[in-house]
């Protein structure tokens, strides 16, 4: 059997780990009516929401840079970026990778929110990465995503065979963010390829499973699940196949994640939210360079997937946004890099966005062993989104009231 499902592993640990049921696909009916809670049965015409990672800290200082200050300088002397900057005011620049960010900055699609952190920041990738995907605080460990309590919160309406799946990841693992409570049918693929992953030995069991003409119990129970799950897997791929793209995306993984996500936007799918992760940002050595291509990368794959939703008439619709785990130390460590820091710029894009600078820039009257002071909470950023893009109760989802950041 060929083109089988693409993340059977994520059924396994939907179910035995995180207390949620997760398929490549849907749920199927039966199941649904077992499940403890309902899906998301949003109009077509809904808003939509995605996530782009920016995994192992995206150094701030030099993606939106203070290149006015001398005491940027005097903390980078051998990275402080000088050439090619791309102006954002008098005083701040972005770095010269982001060409297309800075084309849509301009055009007013394009929001960077400044020195964006949280209290008694955490300098491990795992757990603030864990305290960014669930919205918690530092000192709280909470093991729902924050996406995963808006689903909790804000569907109604019961799943069927033909419902459409309540969040997609373009990636190996489900996030996070994604976990919650109640049930809801999720869908993961890669960046790249058909859905076939016939070497694994995990599918070799799950195909006897699917061929199999005499079980009972359980067994019956999971292969009636994963039959609709192929079923859902085979209708994105051929999505994906007849995708028309009107975006120049290059030939990275994240362009073509985005890439992915353009198609079920354009078919309509009924996904509120949608995720993918762009990975290398641990930049404690070689950074100039390795940091220079990250960044390319992002932008020149953000501006492939506005331009598709524009020419496609979807970018009323949906609402772009980066995300990074922390920033980098102000200071430069010893090898060309810096360390884990706190702070840092996100973006958020899209036609709906109020473009423009907003936060407070960094206050680098610092010594070489301090750390940034974030001005925003990230949660205030989330508490925006929630409330006046996904059009949902923040307070309810988040636990708490949050000033809202003016990008929508």
């Amino acid at each position: 059997m060929k083109d089988l499902p693409l993340t059977r592993r994520e059924f396994i640990r939907g179910t035995s780990g995180f207390g949620f049921l997760a398929f490549s696909g849907f749920a199927p009916s039966f199941l649904a009516q077992s499940a403890l809670a309902q899906t998301p049965a949003p109009e077509r015409d809904r808003s939509i929401l995605v996530i782009i990672q920016l995994a192992g800290g995206n150094d701030g200082l030099n993606t939106v840079v203070p290149h006015t200050d001398d005491r940027y300088y005097n903390l980078r002397p051998k990275i402080g970026l000088r050439k090619g900057l791309l102006d954002i005011n008098d005083d701040l620049a972005l770095h010269p990778a982001c060409k297309e960010l800075h084309h849509l900055y301009n055009e007013g699609n394009l929001s960077i929110i400044q020195n964006v952190g949280y209290p008694n920041p955490n300098r491990s990738h795992f757990r603030s990465t864990e305290i960014w995907e669930t919205g918690s605080d530092s000192d709280t460990f909470q093991r729902e995503g924050w996406l995963g309590r808006f689903l909790d919160n804000a569907c109604s309406g019961s799943p069927t065979e033909d419902s459409d799946p309540a969040a997609v990841h373009v990636s190996d693992m489900i996030p996070q963010s994604y976990l919650s409570i109640k049930s809801h049918p999720l869908f993961g693929m890669k960046a790249y390829g058909k859905f076939d992953r016939s070497d694994d030995p995990a599918d070799l069991a799950y195909e006897k499973l699917l061929q199999a003409k005499h079980i009972d119990g359980n067994a019956t129970y999971l292969q009636q699940t994963m039959m609709n799950t192929l079923v859902t897997e085979r209708r994105v791929e051929r999505i994906i196949a007849k995708y028309k793209a009107l975006g120049n995306y290059p030939n990275t993984k994240l362009a073509q994640s985005l890439k992915r996500v353009a198609a079920l936007v354009h078919a309509n799918m009924e996904t509120r939210v949608y995720y993918v992760s762009q990975t290398g940002y641990d930049t404690h050595a070689n950074q100039l360079n390795n940091h220079q291509r990250l960044l390319s990368e992002l932008s020149a794959a953000m501006s492939a997937f506005q331009d598709d939703l524009n020419a496609h008439g979807k970018d009323d619709q949906v609402l772009t946004m980066t995300f990074s785990e922390f920033g980098r130390r102000p200071a430069e460590n010893g090898s060309g890099g810096t360390d884990h820091g706190t702070a840092a710029p996100l973006f958020v894009m899209g036609s709906k966005v109020k473009g423009g600078l907003l936060g407070s820039a960094p206050d680098l009257g610092i010594s070489e062993k301090e750390d940034l002071e974030y001005a925003t909470d990230f949660r205030g950023i989330y508490s925006s989104v929630i409330d006046k893009w996904l059009e949902a109760d923040s307070s309810h989802i988040l636990g708490e009231k949050f000033d809202h950041v003016p990008f929508i």
